[in-house]
């Protein structure tokens, strides 16, 4: 667990907990076990606990009079945490169209690093990826986990619209939109499925600390399961996965 902690005002009815600031595996396990830990264990009412790369943000129902009492609190709580080495998530299998058809920027990155677009796919769908955090559109997920060398800059200047499903890379980041927006990720490919879906109890079907495996498929395959998907009879592959 971290030992430098740092906790802060957000607002009268928020507090800010962070972690040193970097992208790392374990500060986001630590991240996930004390967000639980505060779920169970809080006293003072919570509307809300959003999760970042490197903090945690406890949004209360009511303002925050004693502001030293509940740090104190929250500082004893993350002190009782237990070592979380191990942990059981979820591997969810995403179907990438990576045709020419949607990579719309697979030709200029290919020429940027000097790489195939055949290599790129590859080392773009072999990665295991992990959801560090959903935003910033409703069920886009922020994935850690891209090969050193496909890392480049975001464009720019954004596009005003980027379609829905688009997979894209921004700096050492990769991800999916989960609807159509402006954005300046470079896109190289389109996955079929819904990432985000109100009318669903759990609107997203991954969580912070998940896994992510993109598996490439043909553009029939695509327009196929796009179907499924419309259809709402697609059944989307994952398994139980042990860090």
């Amino acid at each position: 667990m971290a030992s430098n902690l740092t906790y802060k005002p957000f607002g009268e009815r928020s507090i800010l907990v962070e972690w040193p600031a970097v992208i790392d595996e374990t500060i986001l396990k630590d991240i996930i076990a004390f967000k639980t830990e505060i779920e169970k264990n809080s006293i003072k009412p919570i509307v809300e606990l959003k999760l970042t790369y490197n903090s945690l943000l406890i949004i209360y129902d009511s303002v925050c009079r004693n502001l030293k009492n509940e740090v104190n609190y929250l500082e004893n709580l993350y002190k009782s945490l237990k070592s979380h080495n191990d942990s059981v998530s979820v591997l969810w299998k995403i179907p990438v169209c990576y045709d020419v058809v949607f990579a719309i920027d697979l030709e200029a990155i290919s020429l940027e690093k000097k790489l195939s677009k055949e290599t790129i796919i590859k080392q773009h769908s072999e990665a295991v990826y992990t959801v560090y955090f959903i935003g910033f559109l409703p069920g886009f997920l922020y994935l850690g986990g891209l090969d050193e060398s496909l890392y480049i800059p975001r464009k720019s200047t954004p596009r005003l619209q980027i379609e829905k499903g688009a997979v894209a890379i921004g700096g050492n980041q990769t991800g999916v939109y989960p609807t159509v927006s402006p954005g300046g990720w470079n896109v190289i490919g389109n996955s079929p499925l819904d990432f985000f879906n109100p009318k669903l109890k759990q609107p997203c079907f991954a969580k912070a600390g998940d896994k992510i495996v993109f598996e490439p498929i043909s553009l029939n395959e695509y327009k196929a399961i796009k179907a499924l998907v419309e259809d709402g009879v697609y059944q989307l592959e994952s398994e139980v996965w042990y860090d």
